[in-house]
């Protein structure tokens, strides 16, 4: 049989307070009103969940292992509640996003602000990584949905049966660029496979693929070892050494657009068009989405088709 669940709240608060008397506080009962139900609850599981020492209590093993078992039940549900009570005619509640980390900082808090401007009792969620650990989180119901960067067709994304939605967005090119200094000194207009393998590289992913990468789309063939002087763990890193003339990087165009246009940096062209990355909308395939998560959806798209946003991905590489 199930222990009292009300009997459970008690505990958890009496635990989480470390007092009888604090936990009678936060519930809005009598000393003696929880002290009984502590009591209760310890013969109904015929357990002791506290040793009592003088006006300390103590907890036993059996009430920490309780506590382990109730705390995430607890906190999660009251994480949940907001979202489960959200109105029908109005978006209201919580929205829980994924994004790249570099695309969703640049992007996301901005639409979440003028949404918000529009429907005050919306909350956000916002979860930014990589492409696989986002659709973990959307399989397990951690993610409402997310925007992911490596476009899959049905049924190829790794390790993943076919249960997704995936609606292609946006389109980003990837970009080799360089400072305005390290271009004139170093690259001096020759965008050659021979001098450019020579140069030194920059890159703010873990293996120097998305470099390796780039050369095969460009020269249709793979340098056999670039010389990657610094590895960085964030864009913002990743712009800074740019910028510097510490060597030449692989980048997305939108963020770098206001860069380029400056002239602080210079992107490498040959005859071949830019890299391309997809941008796409995933989501459960059969899940049926709420008035807010719809709502949102749909601002997103439209926020991304504005003018001051395409032209960041239409013009940045060019």
């Amino acid at each position: 049989m199930l222990p009292d669940f009300n009997r459970l709240k008690v505990f958890y608060h009496i635990y989480s307070l470390n007092s009888i008397v604090a936990a009678a506080n936060q519930l809005h009962l009598s000393q003696p009103a929880i002290s009984q139900q502590l009591q209760k609850l310890e013969v109904e599981l015929k357990v002791p969940l506290f040793t009592r020492l003088h006006k300390k209590l103590v907890p036993t093993a059996a009430g920490e292992r309780l506590f382990t078992l109730v705390e995430p039940f607890v906190e999660k549900l009251q994480d949940e509640i907001p979202y489960i009570r959200q109105p029908l005619d109005r978006p209201a509640g919580m929205l829980r996003i994924g994004a790249p980390r570099e695309f969703g900082k640049e992007y996301l808090p901005r639409f979440c602000y003028e949404f918000r401007q529009l429907y005050p009792d919306v909350m956000f969620k916002l979860k930014f990584k990589e492409s696989i650990p986002l659709l973990t989180m959307i399989r397990e119901g951690i993610l409402d949905y997310a925007l992911v960067d490596v476009y899959f067709k049905r049924g190829e994304l790794p390790s993943f049966s076919d249960i997704f939605s995936v609606d292609p967005l946006l389109k980003e090119e990837m970009i080799l660029v360089c400072s305005q200094d390290y271009y004139q000194n170093k690259v001096a207009g020759d965008h050659t496979f021979k001098s450019l393998v020579d140069k030194e590289y920059i890159t703010d992913e873990d293996d120097p693929s998305i470099l390796t990468l780039w050369f095969k789309h460009h020269f249709h063939k793979m340098p056999e070892n670039l010389n990657v002087v610094t590895t960085l763990d964030s864009h913002e890193a990743l712009l800074s050494a740019l910028k510097l003339g510490m060597g030449l990087g692989v980048a997305t165009a939108h963020l770098v657009w206001d860069e380029i246009q400056r002239g602080e940096l210079v992107p490498i062209t040959t005859l071949q068009m830019n890299m391309v990355n997809m941008i796409s909308l995933v989501q459960l395939q059969d899940k049926v989405p709420t008035l807010t998560e719809k709502t949102f959806r749909d601002f997103m798209i439209a926020g991304m088709q504005k003018a001051d946003v395409l032209k960041r991905f239409q013009c940045a590489g060019s």
